[in-house]
């Protein structure tokens, strides 16, 4: 058996950085830099004469130089010929000057010349027509609303930080334009049969009018036949509770489900009653790791992982009887004995948490073991 140490797993951050590191923009950058076609640059920022960014900052006009250039020769491809051509006379159409236009970029607003055709056929496909924002600004601005800030407060923002001069009509309508395609997400057709659904909430940070508030996210996770997760739909509400998922269950089966052969969730009272109440057939099954959880509440912090342990060939079992003896023996054990409200959490629960226990072993070995 080799003494090496197990490889740990890179971060986030270290992939990130190292996606950044192997990009093509990093290589060009670098040879540039390397040959010394970008010494005179590096001289005028370094004496204060050049912004990189910002209103009328170096990014934001390389943009407009890459823009334009990329719009040049879309109306090369339109009309047929280059710029310059001497056979240009023998084309029907021809190039017919600039139109002014500016938009909105997260490098800042930029200025572009957009050319145009004699005949008024030509339509951009790099900065279409109608367009006023580009580059993930309406991404940026839905993150900020998303994070608490009010519509007057994005639109200061992009203005002190990028120079882009938006008003309050316009983020307000593209967080609107989400809103929308949500609500329609939200009511969606489903398919009329999952194998296995899980149910369950997370308290989330929610944009509550002008204020944010702790809601709860009632969250709807539908396995398919090819066994491809789905999230079904995101309900919120203060508080978890069973009255609340009756409605969730209701809506799902309003939207088409029709049968569930597995219903997963935590072990809220009267949630099984709601699950049963829309799907008879369904076989509802208490999360091991909700129950778990649970029968950990009462228990010191300094004795968990020994409890845990303790609990671990109850739901390791290979059926019913070996999970039922193995729960005998922690109640008659020393720590059954110091925790007896973990002994019977997993009792009240047993009929809930069984189920599973009927698959073969391939299937009922828990994910996390």
């Amino acid at each position: 058996m080799s003494d090496k140490p197990a490889a740990k797993r890179p971060s986030r951050l270290a992939e990130r950085r190292a996606i950044r590191a192997g990009s093509p923009a990093r290589a060009a950058v670098g040879e540039l830099a390397e040959s010394g076609a970008l010494d005179g640059l590096f001289a005028k920022i370094e004496a204060g004469e050049l912004d990189l960014t910002g209103d009328g900052g170096f990014v934001g006009e390389l943009l407009k130089a890459s823009l334009e250039r990329g719009l040049h020769v879309e109306l090369t491809d339109h009309l047929g010929y280059a710029k310059g051509d001497p056979d240009a006379a023998d084309f029907p159409n021809s190039r017919n000057g600039t139109t002014p236009k500016t938009i909105a970029t997260t490098a800042g607003d930029v200025d572009l010349a957009v050319p145009r055709d004699r005949d008024g056929t030509f339509t951009p496909r790099l900065v279409p027509k109608g367009t006023r924002r580009l580059g993930g600004l309406d991404d940026m601005i839905i993150s900020l609303y998303a994070g608490g800030m009010t519509v007057r407060d994005i639109a200061d923002h992009l203005q002190a930080t990028l120079g882009t001069d938006l008003s309050h009509e316009t983020v307000s309508n593209i967080t609107d334009a989400v809103t929308e395609e949500i609500l329609a997400w939200q009511a969606r057709p489903l398919d009329a049969l999952y194998p296995v659904i899980y149910l369950d909430a997370i308290v989330v940070k929610v944009r509550d009018g002008a204020h944010v508030r702790n809601k709860a996210a009632h969250i709807a996770v539908g396995v398919d036949m090819d066994g491809i997760k789905h999230v079904l739909g995101i309900w919120l509400q203060h508080a978890e509770g069973a009255k609340f998922w009756a409605g969730v269950c209701a809506d799902l089966s309003n939207r088409g489900i029709r049968d569930v052969l597995i219903v997963c969730c935590d072990g809220l009272t009267g949630l099984p009653d709601a699950i049963e109440a829309t799907w008879p057939q369904a076989t509802v099954q208490t999360c091991v790791v909700h129950l778990i959880r649970a029968s950990m509440r009462f228990v010191g912090y300094q004795d968990r992982k020994k409890v845990a342990a303790a609990l671990k060939p109850v739901y390791t079992a290979v059926d019913e009887r070996a999970a039922k003896d193995a729960l005998d023996d922690f109640a008659d054990g020393p720590w059954g004995q110091k925790y007896p409200h973990t002994y019977k959490t997993w009792f009240s629960a047993w009929d809930r948490f069984i189920p599973f226990l009927a698959f073969p072993p391939e299937l009922n070995r828990p994910w996390f073991d």
